[in-house]
């Protein structure tokens, strides 16, 4: 086997298991963080309030609802995630020598490609975590069959696919991550192959901070599309800013930001 393919292959399979590490440790956060995104208004005081009523009324377990699906999902986005960002590469410089700026568009346009897995991936599993332990709640398989029974492919197992790309190719998490590493490569070109462990750290809690500062409003959107029982009416552009306005309306400002605190501890 080429070295190569070698060092693909197991860039892959160590990216499955750290998304697969990362999924068992933060889904409890991420379930507070969708239900402070999706909740009827007044259901819920806060993210302790959200975590409290979970375990008080519907056992610890609760909090790992919908992790099913993106523990079985990740190897995938993670693997079209990383072909993704290598083919936008060469298609962006054949030459392999990439600017910050190339190498930020192509870190764009892997999300935008990412987000075909994604979406039907967070789809599902945001519909789990709506539901509150009523006899009525169903399982995934049940979840997933009647989306695709009710509303087919497009509208129902990719609903919020095009919320997830604005979410993804805009996200400075995606930008800052190409940044870092094009910085690394250079810092690697410099110094030696490894960087100091509280630059990694630093770099990738900074990433993920500017993303969600930046693209938060949109998740908030793109959860409540997908708990719809129907699907949003109108194009792309309408149906995200409707939704957008809906929030402001009911919660205000603020109700763009609902769970952000939980999805920064998580990140």
């Amino acid at each position: 086997m080429p070295q190569s393919t070698l060092e693909t292959a197991n860039e892959l399979i160590a990216g499955s298991f750290g998304g697969a590490a990362q999924v068992l440790v933060g889904q409890p956060l991420d379930t507070v963080k969708t239900r402070a995104q999706i909740a009827p208004k007044g259901m819920f005081k806060g993210p302790m309030d959200i975590l409290a009523q979970t375990v008080r009324k519907e056992g610890v377990l609760a909090l790992y609802k919908g992790m099913a699906s993106p523990l079985v999902g990740i190897a995938g986005v993670n693997s079209l995630l990383f072909a993704a960002y290598g083919i936008s590469k060469r298609i962006i410089s054949p030459f392999g020598q990439l600017s910050l700026k190339e190498t930020a568009a192509a870190g764009a346009m892997a999300g935008a490609a990412n987000a075909i897995l994604a979406s039907p991936v967070e789809m599902f599993k945001v519909r789990m975590q709506g539901q509150y332990g009523n006899p009525s709640d169903k399982r995934l398989r049940v979840v997933v069959r009647e989306m695709w029974t009710e509303w087919g492919f497009r509208k129902g197992i990719m609903r919020g696919y095009w919320v997830t790309v604005a979410r993804e190719i805009p996200g400075l998490c995606r930008v800052l991550h190409s940044i870092r590493s094009s910085r690394n490569e250079n810092s690697r070109k410099r110094t030696g192959p490894d960087l100091p462990v509280w630059a990694l750290l630093a770099s990738g809690s900074t990433g993920g901070l500017a993303y969600w500062l930046s693209s938060y409003p949109l998740d908030v959107v793109k959860s409540r599309v997908q708990l719809r029982t129907t699907p949003p009416k109108g194009t792309p552009v309408q149906y995200i800013v409707n939704e957008l306005r809906a929030v402001v309306a009911e919660s205000g400002m603020t109700g763009l930001f609902r769970g952000l605190t939980p999805s920064l501890i998580r990140r």
